[in-house]
């Protein structure tokens, strides 16, 4: 079914870059269930704590396309494109890294940390939102929550649609 999706194959047919390109796009594919699992979680969580949606990942995304987000401004179509577009891009590089033999739960911290920091070097450097520490308490296990929801479902597929074909043994010794 997938090869008939992405007319691709599974193997190390035409070389490594040909490889990490279809790792890349099932990877990509992975982000997309993992979107959709995050914003359910989040759709939950907010649910059962009665927390306000947040709309800063729509005015980074706003901000870097060179508009000027007021912090009234509640851009939901801005913000729901942000949060697929960083966890196809993601899953992406989460495709890449199975297939160099990064796997499972390792992939999953990984991943995890990988979201809040990107989501935070931007929303940080974009002036959209505001560092970590500075936030309300809980607020920062609750974020790490979301990303590793999206982390895990997102490892539920690629482990699926990529295979770890380019593990390596060499380095595996000091010298």
């Amino acid at each position: 079914m997938l090869e008939t999706i992405t007319g691709m194959t599974t193997g190390t047919s035409g070389g490594r870059r040909a490889v990490l390109a279809r790792a890349a796009v099932r990877g990509a594919l992975g982000g997309l269930a993992g979107a959709a699992a995050m914003a359910a979680g989040q759709r939950a969580e907010r649910a059962v704590t009665g927390r306000p949606a947040s709309y800063v990942p729509g005015r980074t995304l706003l901000t870097l396309l060179g508009r000027s987000p007021g912090d009234d401004e509640r851009p939901a179509a801005a913000t729901a494109a942000m949060q697929v577009g960083t966890s196809v891009a993601l899953g992406a590089l989460r495709g890449v890294w199975r297939a160099s033999g990064l796997i499972a739960v390792r992939a999953d911290v990984v991943q995890t940390l990988t979201r809040v920091i990107v989501d935070q070097t931007l929303q940080n450097a974009t002036g959209a939102g505001a560092p970590p520490r500075t936030w309300h308490r809980g607020e920062g296990a609750v974020e790490v929550a979301h990303a590793a929801v999206a982390a895990v479902a997102t490892g539920l597929v690629v482990e699926r649609l990529v295979e770890p074909v380019l593990e390596s043994r060499r380095g595996t010794v000091s010298h």
